[in-house]
């Protein structure tokens, strides 16, 4: 885990929420309908949704970049124009991504962190937006960490019962039919993950690369960076976990990497809002120990 008192006094701070969406999401596994990553990059883009005023209030400038949805945003202001696919594919018939399609959105998130260090960025904030992609992250989580779906399916959107039995056989389906190899993070991004997660993964390498610090925010994130730490362990040198998420799977996917959450304040709306709540506290501990 990343040495907080190792950031610079006056850290510049960039939220970094890549979209993208997911095949499973027909299967509805979500309370709300796919159209929903469309109205929240409306929100973004418009600078009013919950990420937006977290980041606000944390001192933090908000890149949206579209990574993989399967909307027409180039209308859309202050939304970066990345898209590698139209989403993914539904991963209970098969692989969710080609390995050139996870390469390509790895890449993506390598290239805004490149452009952010550019402008003077020195600390990257974890962000996601996606409609289904919790289904992705416990399926993500079962993979690498070799956990039965039972324990990493969780609530998510806040669905009911039918639905949670639902999400729980879909991610039971990915994992049989996919046969993802443990602990490969590239094999069980290709097999399960979403777009934004192999965006964020690529993020967190090329900011490790630049010995920069990377906050995380929640169980979609979390997945992120399991697949991350899959490809090159060094990542959690410069990873800094927020919260404690509610999702089932994180706690495990946290200890797994050797990282503790420094809040618990039982959040799970994802988008960067429990990491940008970090980010103030930083600020605070940075203050106390130059005072």
């Amino acid at each position: 885990m990343y040495n907080i008192y190792n950031l610079p006094f006056n850290f510049k701070s960039a939220v970094l929420l890549m979209c993208g969406d997911h095949g499973i999401a027909k299967h509805g596994v979500s309370a709300f309908s796919q159209d929903v990553t469309l109205q929240m990059m409306v929100g973004y883009s418009k600078g009013v949704a919950a990420a937006n005023v977290m980041a606000r209030h944390a001192g933090a400038d908000v890149f949206v970049t579209d990574v993989g949805t399967v909307f027409a945003t180039d209308t859309l202001s202050n939304v970066r124009q990345e898209k590698v696919a139209k989403g993914t594919a539904d991963f209970t018939k098969g692989p969710a991504m080609s390995e050139k399609d996870v390469r390509a959105a790895m890449a993506v998130g390598m290239a805004v962190v490149n452009d952010c260090i550019d402008k003077g960025y020195n600390l990257f904030v974890t962000a996601e937006m996606g409609i289904g992609n919790t289904t992705s992250s416990a399926a993500l989580i079962s993979a690498m960490l070799g956990l039965p779906a039972r324990e990493t399916v969780g609530r998510g959107s806040g669905i009911n019962d039918a639905r949670l039995k639902k999400k729980l056989q879909v991610v039971q389906d990915g994992l049989k039919i996919n046969q993802p190899q443990q602990g490969d993070g590239l094999d069980c991004l290709m097999k399960l993950g979403g777009l934004e997660h192999a965006a964020l993964a690529g993020a967190m390498l090329n900011a490790a690369t630049h010995k920069l610090p990377v906050v995380l925010d929640g169980v979609n994130a979390t997945a992120a960076a399991l697949c991350a730490w899959g490809m090159n362990k060094k990542v959690t040198d410069y990873l800094i976990p927020s919260h404690a998420s509610a999702e089932p799977g994180h706690k495990e996917s946290l200890q797994a990497m050797g990282l503790k959450p420094i809040l618990d304040a039982g959040m799970h709306l994802g988008e960067g809002t429990g990491a940008c709540l970090l980010v103030p506290i930083l600020r605070l501990a940075l203050k106390e120990v130059v005072s």
